[in-house]
């Protein structure tokens, strides 16, 4: 009988990290980009255009604020799972399904490296 594997090797716990750390730092990018836009959308400079103009261009505009607002939601999101996956990495929990306690797949991991749950747990949930 073939033991299965427990957790990844520090080795490959390191090459998630890196993998990791890449994605948080554009993830702080992007969030950074998504509010410096809504920053300027506050002040687009529409005071000389007609009213009617004005009206729709301040329907669009809030349009705009909320859709910003809820990129940035998901984006601080993704940051804050980012950043929870490096913990388990030190804990060396990383890439463990909290359902089913086997090790995640390794190129989902690649794919979505703040993956808690296999392939298989999440379809169980369906």
């Amino acid at each position: 009988m073939v033991d299965e594997k427990v957790r990844y090797s520090d080795a490959e716990l390191a090459e998630f990290k890196e993998l990791i750390l890449g994605k948080l730092e554009k993830a702080k990018t992007d969030l950074d980009l998504i509010k410096s836009a809504y920053l300027n959308d506050l002040n687009n400079g529409t005071d000389d255009t007609s009213p009617t103009f004005k009206a729709f261009e301040e329907g669009s505009e809030t349009m705009s604020k909320e859709a910003n607002s809820q990129l940035a939601t998901r984006q601080e999101k993704f940051i804050r799972d980012l950043k929870n996956a490096l913990i388990r990495i030190e804990n060396k929990t990383y890439g463990i399904c909290k359902v089913t306690g086997k090790l995640i797949n390794k190129e989902r991991l690649k794919l979505v490296p703040h993956a808690t749950m296999s392939i298989e747990a999440k379809n169980m949930q369906k």
